[in-house]
């Protein structure tokens, strides 16, 4: 196995329990880790929700251990009695996944002290919604000069060679692709149309990006002009000066929840549960709104404000009236299938 920075600090930090108190178990004495996800998500947690955790836990031991979904399925999947992570952060079709195979334990909404307070989308009890995620369309203002209005705006010759998109492991590749096949006589059931239409674009295409964080990367260095995009992840890019900007487009911005989970079988359930108590924490979820990260909340008691407030949606009620939610029930049912024929028949 590959070591890195980040195993050995964990590796060490293990050492040093155990030494310290020698009936503890390797499991037992390792920190909490929580994977979270790459990019933005890595940046904002380790801001925000980290200091908040250990100001509550009396400064406990923890990492973050940022991967895309599929890859934190695959680790649990591999150690099931004795997992590497103990919280997993999913998007609502790896959720439906962990949650089917067993891989996570119901959250005990007994003990929470904000999960009565989440709107009722994000109650979920095998693992609440600490936000949302809003997926619309990114573009530079210095090299495009008219905003886009529309998904079918990528399409226009003008952005030949500069466009960019994610592949589907993500969930905002898969997101899009259900949407471009709606808009060309498809459904969550069917998205051959959205591989069509694609194809038709792959003139255009500039790069397929592996998941957000990469997908933002491209913007930074110039290599693409306009791409689907999560709202927050382009927030942090203005805030470092990069030329870019974010629009709802005219069929909709596509939402999607994002839940958090306790790994079943995790040595730290407390620490877990403390981790999130602290990402539904009002506090946390309102420092986490204001910039750069302006992630949507989904605790009640946060109301709406800045930038989120002016263009996602004023009050939560709002969030379900706005956008555009998808039936992940069917889309796993043949997303597999689909990450490989993409994988397979689209390159750039």
């Amino acid at each position: 196995m590959l070591l890195t920075r980040r195993n050995l600090m964990q590796t060490a930090l293990t050492l040093g329990a155990m030494h310290a108190f020698p009936g503890l178990t390797w499991a037992q004495a390792r920190p909490l880790v929580f994977a979270t996800f790459t990019g933005s998500w890595e940046e904002a947690h380790k801001a925000v929700l980290v200091p908040a955790f250990r100001k509550a836990t009396g400064n406990a031991d923890m990492v973050l251990d940022p991967m895309l979904s599929v890859d934190q399925i695959a680790k649990v999947t591999a150690a099931k009695n004795n997992p590497p992570i103990d919280v997993m952060l999913h998007d609502p079709g790896p959720a439906l996944q962990a949650v089917a195979q067993g891989l996570v334990e119901p959250y005990p909404v007994e003990k929470s002290a904000y999960y009565k307070d989440l709107i009722p989308a994000a109650q979920e009890p095998s693992g609440p919604a600490p936000f949302f995620q809003v997926v619309g369309l990114t573009y530079n203002p210095e090299t495009v000069k008219t905003p886009p209005t529309s998904w079918a705006d990528l399409w226009k010759p003008e952005f030949k060679g500069r466009v960019g998109i994610t592949n589907l492991n993500s969930t905002l590749g898969t997101g899009f692709m259900v949407e471009l096949a709606k808009m060309h006589g498809g459904s969550e059931s069917n998205i051959d149309p959205a591989f069509k239409a694609i194809e038709a674009l792959r003139p255009s295409l500039a790069a397929v990006a592996a998941n957000p964080g990469q997908l933002a990367t491209l913007f930074q260095q110039g290599q693409i002009d306009i791409s689907p995009g999560n709202f927050n992840a382009i927030q942090i890019l203005k805030a470092r000066g990069v030329p870019v900007e974010w629009v709802a487009p005219k069929e909709g911005a596509i939402a999607f929840k994002t839940t958090i989970h306790i790994v079943k079988n995790s040595p730290n359930r407390e620490l877990a549960f403390k981790l999130i108590e602290a990402a539904l924490s009002p506090e946390v979820q309102a420092t986490l709104m204001e910039e750069p990260y302006l992630i949507v909340p989904t605790n009640t008691k946060v109301a709406m404000k800045g930038e989120i407030a002016k263009a996602l949606a004023k009050d939560h009620a709002e969030i379900a009236k706005k956008f555009v939610f998808q039936d992940w029930a069917k889309i796993n049912e043949q997303r597999a299938a689909w990450i490989e024929r993409f994988n397979r028949e689209i390159r750039v």
